[in-house]
């Protein structure tokens, strides 16, 4: 198995990045290392020191896939700098230093912040992983386990809803699953809006989607869109927000508005250094 190691970089901690809710299908393995499927490869991460050890990787997947899907063209070190001068932000971002964005598929952030609406990450993981192996390409098979890539729209629009509900187990969001994926797969969403349009368009744009809510859409502005100034809320930023910053019970909206108006074009950045200290610290949640 091919390794490509990144030497002496900053802010990659793989517990941080992996557990901190953007993506679903990381594993954690005996050697405390992490398996993920992405981009129709399988990938393995391990922290040896300053290095980062990535397995089932060559130089040149790694230029074209995981050297931006690791979100290494960016420095953490300034944008931290920029951050840290919220003191309250700086407490976050003590804790939970290693954490980065991942830029991953547009599609499959989009069907599976679909299935993470009013759900638990075991449940949303297991999802993901049936979709896959119901839907998509087998990839590869590593030491007898076989891995799937996530479908393609046309591959989900193709979908069964009473499969999506029996099956894998996705509950009320069926028909929102394919319902998305044949919208997508006709060319019903303006991607090019939601890279580059103003943050309200983008995020009216994903709210086409059926099952795509303000939440939804800033998760996938931010984790697909290279939005860095969506400030996703879910139920822990809303808890963390209140305890922190507002000191009293507070709608999400006016949330969200006020986390992007703090901290501007690193809003999102600032949103998981939030989420990671407040779900690990239980803020709120007496």
């Amino acid at each position: 198995m091919e390794k490509y190691i990144i030497e002496n970089v900053d802010s990659f901690e793989p517990a941080h990045i992996f557990k901190c809710g953007q993506a679903f299908r990381w594993n954690e393995e005996e050697d405390s290392s992490f398996t993920n499927v992405a981009f129709n490869r399988v990938i393995n991460v391990k922290k040896e020191k300053n290095n980062i050890i990535l397995s089932n990787v060559n130089e040149e997947d790694f230029n074209n896939i995981w050297k931006d899907y690791f979100d290494l063209n960016r420095d953490y070190n300034k944008m931290k700098e920029v951050l840290s001068k919220d003191e309250i932000l700086k407490t976050c971002i003590d804790y939970g230093e290693g954490i980065r964005i991942l830029n991953q598929s547009n599609f499959e952030t989009i069907i599976t912040f679909i299935i993470s609406a009013n759900n638990q990450i075991p449940r949303i993981k297991k999802s993901v992983e049936l979709i896959s192996e119901m839907y998509g390409d087998l990839i590869e098979q590593i030491n007898g386990k076989k891995y799937y890539a996530f479908p393609s729209p046309e591959q989900l629009s193709r979908a069964k809803v009473e499969d999506l509900r029996e099956f894998a187990k996705v509950g009320f969001r069926d028909k929102r699953i394919v319902e998305s994926a044949i919208m997508i797969n006709n060319n019903e969403i303006d991607f090019d809006i939601c890279f580059n349009g103003d943050l309200e368009d983008a995020r009216n744009e994903l709210m086409k989607l059926p099952g795509v809510g303000p939440k939804v859409a800033d998760c996938c502005l931010l984790f697909s869109f290279k939005r860095s100034e969506s400030f996703p809320v879910d139920v822990w930023i809303k808890r963390v927000m209140e305890e922190l910053y507002f000191h009293k019970e507070t709608n999400k909206n006016q949330i969200a508005n006020e986390g992007r108006k703090l901290f501007k074009e690193y809003a999102g950045i600032a949103q998981q250094y939030l989420f990671f200290y407040g779900r690990e610290n239980k803020l709120g949640s007496k």
